[in-house]
C-alpha cells in the first residue's frame, strides 16, 4: 500500500492482494517507522452507505470505505473511489483510493503485485 498526502489531499493506491485482502477481511495496516515512534496508515471497510472518509488519531490515518464499494472491485474494471470529505468552513479534505498500476517506464520497484497498466505510458 502507497500513500500520497499533498495539502489537504489524501491518495491510496492498494496492490491486487491489498485489495483482495481489503474486500474480504475488511481492514489492511501498514507501517513506517522513526526509530521511537511510528506513522500507520490503514483502509477499513465500514457501513453499507455512504462515501470515502477519513480519520486520524493515534499516529494513524484511516480511510473508511463503504462496504457497497468494495462488492467485487478485486474483479471489475472500477479503478477507484474518491471524494471531497468536508473538515471545517470551506475546507474538504479530497479522498482518493485506487489500484495500483504497473508503470511501463523504468522502476527499480517490485510491480509484480500491480494490476496491469491500460494505458502504454506512466
Amino acid at each position: 500500500m502507497k500513500i500520497r498526502i499533498q495539502r489537504n489531499s489524501v491518495r491510496f493506491r492498494l496492490s491486487k492482494t491489498e485489495v483482495e485482502k481489503l474486500c474480504s477481511e475488511g481492514y489492511i495496516e501498514e507501517t513506517t517507522s522513526f526509530g521511537d515512534t511510528s506513522f500507520k496508515y490503514a483502509v477499513k471497510r465500514y457501513g453499507t452507505t455512504g462515501e470515502l472518509m477519513a480519520t486520524f488519531g493515534n499516529g494513524c490515518i484511516t480511510m473508511l470505505v463503504p462496504e457497497k464499494l468494495l462488492i467485487n472491485w478485486p474483479e471489475n474494471s472500477v479503478i477507484g473511489f474518491d471524494a471531497k470529505m468536508p473538515i471545517t468552513g470551506n475546507e474538504t479534505l479530497s479522498l482518493l483510493l485506487e489500484k495500483d498500476f504497473k508503470c511501463i517506464d523504468n522502476t527499480a520497484e517490485d510491480q509484480s503485485d500491480h494490476y496491469d497498466n491500460p494505458k502504454q505510458i506512466c
